[in-house]
């Protein structure tokens, strides 16, 4: 699974809420991709939670 942030995040904080093993936002969100694993379902979940829709799962 990859897991990217496109532009337009408005850094709310939904996705690090839904999982904070990958997902820390500052000025925008960032995804850690080495931490992907195992967390599949909380990186689906933080991806539907997204406002802005920035948050792409493949």
């Amino acid at each position: 699974m990859k897991v990217t942030i496109e532009d337009g995040c408005i850094a709310c904080g939904a996705c690090e809420s839904f999982c904070p093993e990958v997902f820390k936002v500052e000025d925008a969100a960032q995804a850690d991709q080495s931490k992907v694993a195992g967390n599949e379902d909380a990186v689906k979940e933080a991806a539907e939670s997204c406002p802005v829709g920035v948050i792409v799962v493949e």
